[in-house]
């Protein structure tokens, strides 16, 4: 894959392919795109729609998943339990403000918040696609904000 690197439609494919990866997500590919010569601008469009296209199959199919999951083996049941308990964990600081709570939650560029985590949590509060899917696109447009300030700012201090 390291061959898409360099030309335009790799450079977008590559971004919103690492944006959709959890734990890495936003925050990780907007700074892969600027290091492989990407606009800031179009590494945070890639970015945010990478990062949010898993985001409706979590929210909707997650605990069908993890049902599946514990169902199979130990190991997949010990997988989704610390799912769960992370999301349980999330659960009150999202729950007290619900949308707002949600948005302020994903949009915090920290390790242990983001989309991934946000729709997990959504989804374990019972949040309606509907719902939950304005906020969580909220949140990582707020994260995709920081994260391209930060990134290409320091990239311009950098050359100058």
């Amino acid at each position: 894959m390291s061959g898409l690197w360099g030309t335009g439609s790799g450079n977008v494919i590559m971004t919103i392919l690492i944006s959709m990866i959890p734990v890495v997500e936003l925050r990780g590919a907007i700074p892969i795109a600027a290091a492989n010569g990407m606009e800031m601008f179009p590494a945070f469009i890639c970015a945010v729609i990478g990062n949010m296209i898993p985001i409706p199959f979590i929210i909707l199919f997650i605990r069908k998943i993890f049902e599946w999951m514990k169902s199979r083996s130990k190991r997949l049941n010990d997988l989704a339990v610390k799912f769960e308990q992370k999301a349980e964990k999330n659960k009150e600081k999202v729950s007290r403000y619900e949308w707002l709570g949600l948005a302020i939650f994903v949009g915090i560029p920290l390790p242990g918040t983001g989309a991934w985590t946000g729709a997990l949590v959504a989804a374990m509060l019972d949040m309606r696609l509907k719902r939950a899917f304005p906020a969580i696109f909220l949140g990582v447009v707020i994260a995709g904000i920081i994260v391209s300030a930060m990134t290409f700012g320091v990239i311009s201090i950098v050359k100058s």
